[in-house]
This record gives structure tokens, sequence and C-alpha cells, in this order.
């Protein structure tokens, strides 16, 4: 029998979270089944027991995968079973990673594999938002050394109310929405988006999460204490030479100070005077001994590189470029660099810099989600490419990684909100990093707001984007902001806080914080400080272009939009889509229709002005209701003995008997000379109320001939048996005189 350890959390809003361990997959180092609600996601943690000799880095992979059978449905396409992670998958195992990474032990390098699988849902609550925690308690009860543990939940504000872990519904209501990764005691990792808050409410929302998260922790430290956990297992990953490290640092730290305080504005340049350093230093060893000590030496290196860099910002305040803290990178942009895109701009801040273009769709263009737990469609897309020589490495360019799939998504996050709701187009926006040098992803926000302006897109507002980062040593209070930080700063500093916005508010964030113990007054510091920049990088986007542009391009697609009746829309459509089909054919336009809020909304595009305005004249005449009276340009479907059938609304066929094609009494419909696909004129002269039929006339439409006299209409039949008077002589002649 079977007794696993559970521990239950109260949420305080009547909803709870059980963390279950013992039952399922015992043979992994670690492993929980989160439970909220009918929401289930099992984590399992794997550590090697060795480091693989030459790794000195913390070698952890986090996987995150949602099965289809836990909201019952198949998966999509040929084979019929979950594949490649999806975008969602891959934005939530980065949001784990992030939390996770910094709290191994420095020294730590064993591969770490870490899984998270959801096996249940409701489509009520929403798993990414426990992924972090279920991550958090597998290490918890293993024995894989761990600085945690932690928890991820998602605070949303809505009506005011700032909610935790709020539901897939309430989240369509909340003007915010970030998840906040913590400790017990520090905030580890923010990301989200949010209606232009302000900091002190971005503020705010942290301070919620964490407390939340706060009672997340105690319950995993009451597992471990439970499970007997409490102490992890020993290792050994690095063999240290403590004289070699003084020997190098005592040779190379001033030189490294030096350069790190030379101000050098090219990266590639820098990087070659601090490595002409270690070099200097290996030299005094022989191949043989370099066979052995070379490893150490880079490590020990790299360590000096960090505190010479650090050092000069905290005692000196240089950064390695010449910058003061505060500062900006200079600026250059341009609009229209490229002629065949619909928008496109330039973008480059010090050694950043992007290409982006704009492209301007229909509804077919659209992006379809086929995730498990969301089923929707996409208007506004931005892809994000990092290619290799943006940094000036010789190597090959791969499929897109996970990094892309990030730094583009924290981008469209920050542009999506200004792209008005009842704007007809598709719009795609891709960013292609040419120079990198710190902050694309903020480049990349200032380049698609660039480019959207010059591709004509109505905007609400303009958005740029800016990277702080924060040095501070521990035991010291002294610490350094760093605004627009360079990617040697983010690889040696403590943060990596991106801030995206408006003149009128935040609009994303990203947070990554490597050390302990930040305080939110520094948070505070590093939010005004960030808005400072943002609203010099603002006023620099505006010089360039300072609202979107009045039209399209020439060569873009038009759209109009139109809403009919919800009733209509079938006849639009027509049988197996023939009608709608048939409209695009004849008129080269592209039409779309569907219903939205009980009515029928239709997108028409095409290339010119001509097709548009030819398809909405066949939709008008679909959805216009036939008047007595009026007079159409009919087309004949089919000929019958006694007349045709004449299409004069698309859909609405009525009779043109033989007698109202002319004034003249016609024998045989071959007389009129009509035949199928004939354009003819018709007037509509009723609408039969019980069986719909139209009563359709041509006559009407032409002058009588001359002398033409109007004849009687026939009495009524008498019934058999009865005599029937001759007709009067006057009457037998009007008839001849017609005919003749």
């Amino acid at each position: 029998m079977i007794n696993p350890i559970v521990k239950t959390i109260e949420l305080g809003d009547g909803r709870t979270i059980t963390l279950e361990t013992g039952k399922l997959a015992k043979q992994a180092d670690g492993a929980v089944m989160l439970r909220m609600g009918n929401t289930m996601l099992l984590a399992t943690v794997c550590a090697a027991k060795d480091a693989v000799p030459g790794t000195d880095f913390m070698p952890l992979q986090v996987e995150y995968k949602e099965k289809y059978s836990a909201f019952g449905r198949f998966p999509g396409g040929f084979t019929k079973r979950e594949g490649k992670a999806s975008d969602y998958e891959i934005l939530t195992c980065r949001l784990v990673d992030r939390a996770l990474r910094p709290l191994f032990p420095d020294n730590y390098h064993a591969e770490v594999y870490v899984n998270i699988i959801l096996f249940s849902a409701d489509g009520v609550d929403m798993p990414d938002a426990l992924a972090g925690l279920a991550a958090s308690a597998a290490l918890a009860v293993s024995d894989i050394p761990f600085g945690g543990p932690i928890s991820e939940v998602r605070v949303s504000r809505i009506n005011g109310e700032y909610i935790i872990n709020p539901t897939f519904e309430q989240l369509k209501h909340a003007d915010m929405d970030i998840m906040v990764a913590a400790t017990y005691d520090n905030i580890m990792m923010v990301e989200g988006e949010m209606n232009e808050v302000s900091e002190a409410e971005l503020l705010e929302a942290m301070r919620v999460a964490h407390e939340a998260i706060k009672v997340h922790c105690k319950a995993q430290m009451e597992l471990m204490e439970e499970v007997g956990s409490t102490v992890k297992r020993e290792y050994c990953h690095e063999e240290n030479d403590e004289d070699l490290r003084k020997a190098v640092h005592d040779a190379c730290y001033d030189k490294a100070y030096a350069v790190a305080a030379s101000g050098n504005t090219n990266k590639h340049a820098r990087q070659d005077a601090f490595d002409a350093i270690c070099e200097e230093f290996k030299a005094q060893y022989t191949e043989e001994e370099l066979e052995e000590k070379a490893p150490l030496i880079d490590r020990y290196y790299h360590d000096v590189e960090k505190e010479a860099m650090r050092r000069c910002i905290l005692d000196e305040g240089k950064r390695l470029d010449g910058r003061k803290t505060n500062e900006i990178r200079p600026i250059w942009c341009e609009v229209s660099p490229l002629p065949g895109p619909h928008g496109s701009s330039i973008f480059t801040r010090g050694e950043t810099q992007s290409l982006s273009t704009v492209t301007l769709g229909t509804k077919a263009d659209e992006k379809i989600v086929d995730d498990v737990l969301n089923q929707s469609k996409e208007r506004f897309l931005l892809h994000y490419n990092f290619p290799p020589f943006s940094t000036g490495e010789a190597k090959a360019q791969r499929g897109v990684g996970r990094r892309e799939i990030g730094h583009g998504h924290l981008a469209w996050r920050a542009l999506k909100g200004m792209i008005p709701e009842d704007y007809p187009y598709c719009v795609r926006v891709v960013s292609d990093i040419l120079e990198s040098n710190g902050s694309s992803s903020m480049a990349t926000v200032c380049a698609g707001t660039l480019a959207l302006m010059d591709a004509g897109v109505k905007i609400k507002k303009p958005v740029s984007g800016i990277a702080m980062g924060l040095i501070k040593n521990a035991g010291e209070d002294k610490y350094a902001v760093l605004s627009d930080i360079l990617g040697d700063e983010d690889h040696l500093g403590d943060m990596d806080f991106k801030v995206t916005g408006t003149r009128d508010g935040i609009t994303a964030t990203q947070m990554d914080i490597k050390v302990d113990g930040l305080s939110f007054d520094i948070l505070e510091k590093a939010l005004n400080q960030a808005k400072e920049g943002r609203m010099y990088i603002l006023d620099k986007i505006t010089e360039c272009i300072a609202e979107p542009r009045a039209d399209l391009k020439p060569h873009a697609p038009r759209i109009e939009t139109m809403v009919i009746p919800k009733e209509f829309i079938g006849a639009v459509i027509g049988p197996g889509g023939k009608i709608i089909q048939g409209m695009q054919e004849e008129t080269g336009a592209v039409i779309s229709i569907e219903e939205i809020d009980g009515v029928g909304r239709i997108e028409i595009a095409g290339n010119n002005k001509e097709c548009i305005d030819s398809a909405i004249a066949k939709i008008k005449a679909i959805v216009a209701i036939p008047e007595i009276g009026e007079v159409y340009k009919g087309k004949v479907r089919s000929i019958m003995p006694y007349g045709a059938f004449v299409e004069f609304l698309p859909g609405k066929d009525g009779l043109l008997h033989i007698s109202e094609m002319d004034w003249k009494r016609l024998e045989t419909i071959e007389e009129t000379g009509l035949k199928e696909g004939d354009d003819i004129d018709v007037k509509l002269l009723d609408i039969d109320q019980k069986t719909g039929k139209f009563k359709l006339s041509h006559k009407v439409l032409i002058p009588k001939p001359e002398g033409y006299v109007e004849r009687p209409e026939r009495p009524a039949r008498q019934p058999k048996g009865e005599h029937n008077e001759r007709r009067p002589r006057e009457h037998r002649e009007d008839k001849k005189a017609n005919k003749e």
C-alpha cells in the first residue's frame, strides 16, 4: 500500500493547491504531482551524479509539455500525437528556467533535467502559473543542491483589485497580467504585459505577488521536512588551485581594470584588449603545463574581468564604453529603407541594430493557434531573428531558438496593445538583428514602432523600450543602476530589467535578478531611471517620424469592412461557398466573413479600389431586400417554354413570364432571342406572400408599340355544361391588330 505525502496550500479564496509525492515517478530524483481544482501537473527532476569534465556552467534543461488528452482533445495533424513544443510551451519553460537557474550553487555543474507535464485540465485554471511551483517542489523533495524553494504566481488587476492566479475567464477583464517568481525572501523574475500602468502600480503588483509566494515557499519547506530531503547530496565539480587563482589576480587585475576604465566604445576591440591580458599571463607556461592549467586560468581570469568591470562602475562610475550610469548610447533611426515591404525601419542604438519590416495582410493571413487550452486566432504577429553575424560569430544559422521566441514575445507584448481593436488588417512585424551588443529585444520594440508608423498603421501611441542593469556586491550597500546595458554588463551584472511603454505608462516588462537581497527601493529606482530613458528614446523615435503616415504604401493591400445582419451571412456565402467564391473570381477581391457579436462582419481586400468597389456592390445587392416596383439588372439563369428565370439579385431568381417579355404576343420562347447568361433589365412586379416567389417584367421598361391596345382580362372559365357566350367582335379585332 502506497502512502504518499501530501501538503495542502490554502489560497484564501476557497481554492487549494495540493502537492503530492511518493506515489508517482519514484525513480526520478524528485517527483511531485500538483493539483488545483481539476488541473494536474506532474513535475520531475533528475540530475547526473557527476559533471561532464570541463563543464564550467550550469547545464539545466527545463521542459514543459501539455497533453491534449488532459483536456479531452485529439492532437491535430496527420500523426495525431503531440509533436515539438509550441511557442506557448517554450515560453512557459523559459519562465521556470529563469527562476530556477540562479539558485543552483555556482560550482554545481551536473546536468539537471526538469520535466513538467500537464496531465489534466478543465479550462478554468491556468496551468502556466503553477509550473514553477511544481518544478520547485520536485527539486525540494530531491537531494539535488538548490537554493530554493521558489514559486511563481500570475497577478492580474481586475477592476482595480489585484488577483492571484486568475482563471481564464477573469484574465479577459484584466488591465495587467504579470508572472512573478520569488524565493521566500527575494523576487527572482518578473514578466508580463499591462495597459500603460505606472511604475508604482507595477511595484505594488510585485509586492502582492510576493506575499502569495511566501505561502507557497513555506509549504514546500514543510514538505521537505516530512520527506526528509533537507540534506542535499555532496558533490565536487570543480578542482581549484588557489595559488594559481591568486597569481592570475595579482598579475591581471590592474591591467583589466585599466581596460574597463578606458571607455573603448568598440566591443570587439575592448574584448581583444581583455583577451590579450589573459594570453600574456599564459605565455609564461609551456604547452604541456597549459594543457592542465589553461581551463583554470580562463576561469580565474573571467572572475578578474568581472571584478574589474564591477569595481570600476561602483568606485568611479565608469562603464565599459565610458558612459555615465544613466546615459543612453547614441541613437539613429531611419524609416522606409526598403521599397518592397509595406513598412520598414532601422533603429540603431550604439552597437545594437534592428532592421524591421511590416507586412499587411487579410483575414486569411491570421495565425491559427491550436494549443491544448487555447484555440484562437492572432491578427498581430511579431517575429524576431538573431543571426550569428550580428555578434561577429562565424557559424551557421539554424532554426529559431528559445531565446528568439522569448525576445520576440516580449516585443509582441509591448506593441500589441497599440494596434486598434477594429483595425481590419492582419499585421506582421519582423525584426532582424543586424548588430547586437545588448538589448536587442528593446531595439525590436523601437524599430517595430517606427516600421508600423511608416506602414500607415494607426497605432494608438509610439512605444519605446530600454534594458536596465544592476551592479551590487554582496555585503555592500553601494550599488549602481545602469541604463541601456551592454551585453557584457548583462553577463557580468546582477540584473537584466527590460521595460517598454508609451509616454503614459508601461506596456510590458521582463526582469531577471541574479542576486539575493534586491530591495523594492532598488527596483523603484531602476523603474524610475528606466522611465527617463524611455522618454529620451521616444523623443528620438518621434523626431524620425512623429505619427503614422496618412495613407498606406501604394503597393499595400486595401481592405474595407462591412457589417450585415446575421441572417444574410448564409446568402453571402452561398451553398458550398458558391456565391462568395464566384464574387472573388469575378472581382479579384479577397472576401472573408464571420459572425461577431450577433452580426456578420465582412472584410473585402484588393490591390485596387475598383475591385473592392465591385465586390461591395455585389454584397450590397445580396443583402438588399427586394422591393416591389424596383428595377434591377438581372442575368438569365435558365430558359423554359413559358419564360425565363432571371437572377435579379445575387441568390434571388424570379420568373420572367413570356407574356412579360414584350408588348407583342410571343408564341414561343425562341422568338425572344434570349439565352442563358444574357443580361436583361427587369422590374419586380409582385412577391407571392405564400411562396415567396418573385414576378418580373421586362416589357414595362420598354415603350409600348404605337397603336397598341390593352387587351381586357380573359373572363374566368365557366363550369362545364354551361353555355359560354361568344366574345364580341370588337375584342377579336383588337387581338388581331396587336398580333400584327
